[in-house]
């Protein structure tokens, strides 16, 4: 038994030394050499300012105590006041005010401005004129120069009638005769003896009341501003009446306008009642004692019934305060014909006063002048000659012949 005990004994020491001679062996077993890992930069985030508790310490300075502040001597603060003006928070500075030219003589200034575009007409006529023989064809180039300038038929019939009637009889042409007797002509047929004065006083304690018509693209609204410019170079007071509420900025532009010489501008929301501000306007025009009201409608299509009615009632409401003084109708002076079918039918909805020509100094067709007051019976009162502000001038019958005919 004992010799059984001691041989199991001697078996597990055997087994015991096998397996460390084996977990020694597989120590000591060498791995392949490797490159050692290099170093990842680290690129640290920007330091962001700390608050709170994480707040780095403020640098401590030193501070002066009460009894070491000097305070400026009671005589010296109250005598020179200085003052802080915040730039953020300061007020915008107030838009200048711009002197308008003045009005008188506008027309004689502008006139080579207008010859330049307009004297073909004249040009054209005399050459014409001053041919050795006049015969029949000449003469119906002489009237087809005249239909070419939009004087119109019946016009243009008369003064052909005329110009050969004076010619047989004076006989001799020489090139003044021929210039004063075309001037007197073309005088007789624009006619000197209208009213062209933009009525503009009530006669009574409200203002004078001016609306403006027309259809879109004519230049309406710039018209309108340009005339209230012309009126504050005359020394008169405006109100301005932004009327038109269907064309995006119209509001804008008119009181930019207004701003420019001073002038209050009248507005209500974006497709708001036209009728409604033109009435606010006479009406502070009223409270204000200005001198003069004038109101920019939308531009109005001839052919639309609906914002045609609408034009009435504007009419009707602002007469509520008192008589409407002037209808201007602004038409553009490159249309020809269609701005005689326009005026034809503004006519028919609100009484038309007067005329204004834009665009006349683009066309050599001047005769159109001729031809819209034959039409409506009213006189032209206004031509516009640019785009500059102080390009309105009232209409001189003389200094436009003039520049019809050229030097």
């Amino acid at each position: 038994m004992e010799i059984l005990i001691l041989a199991v004994v001697i078996a597990l020491v055997a087994v015991g030394a096998i397996s460390g001679l084996v977990v020694s062996s597989r120590k000591k077993k060498q791995l392949p050499p490797t490159a050692p890992p290099s170093t990842p930069t680290i690129t640290a985030p920007p330091a962001e300012p700390q608050v709170g508790e994480d707040a780095a310490p403020t640098a401590q300075e030193p501070r002066r105590t009460i009894e070491e502040v000097e305070l400026p001597d009671a005589q010296t603060a109250v005598e020179s006041p200085v003052a802080v003006e915040d730039p953020v928070v300061g007020l915008a500075p107030a838009p200048e005010i711009e002197v308008p030219e003045p009005t008188a003589g506008r027309l004689v200034r502008l006139r080579a401005r207008l010859a330049r575009s307009q004297n073909s007409l004249g040009k054209g006529l005399l050459t014409l004129l001053s041919r050795e023989h006049l015969d029949e064809d000449t003469w119906e180039e002489i009237e087809e120069t005249l239909l070419i300038a939009d004087v119109g038929v019946v016009p243009t019939q008369e003064l052909v009638d005329r110009l050969r009637e004076r010619v047989r009889v004076l006989g001799t042409r020489t090139p003044a005769e021929l210039r004063s007797l075309l001037k007197e002509e073309l005088l007789t047929l624009v006619g000197t003896d209208f009213d062209r004065a933009v009525r503009t006083e009530s006669g009574v304690d409200t203002p004078g009341v001016v609306m403006v018509v027309g259809v879109n693209g004519t230049g309406k609204t710039t018209t309108t501003g340009k005339l209230a410019r012309v009126l504050v170079a005359d020394g008169r007071s405006v109100v301005l009446g932004a009327a038109d509420t269907f064309r995006a900025a119209a509001a804008d532009q008119l009181q930019t306008w207004g701003d420019r010489v001073g002038a209050r501008t009248i507005r209500g929301p974006e497709g708001g009642d036209p009728a409604s501000i033109a009435y606010d306007a006479v009406k502070e025009g009223i409270a204000e004692g200005a001198d003069v009201v004038l109101i920019d409608t939308a531009g109005r299509l001839h052919t639309k019934t609906g914002l045609m009615d609408e034009l009435g009632k504007v009419k009707r409401v602002v007469e509520k305060h008192g008589p409407l003084d002037e209808v201007l109708l602004v038409l553009d002076a490159t249309t020809g014909q269609n701005g005689l079918t326009q005026a034809r039918v503004f006519a028919e909805v609100v009484d038309i006063t007067g005329i204004v020509l834009t665009k006349l100094d683009g066309t050599a067709k001047g005769g159109i002048v001729v031809a819209v007051q034959r039409e409506l019976g009213v006189p032209v009162k206004l031509i516009g000659l640019g785009e500059g502000p102080d390009d309105l001038a009232p209409f001189e019958p003389e200094a436009f012949v003039d520049a019809l005919i050229g030097d």
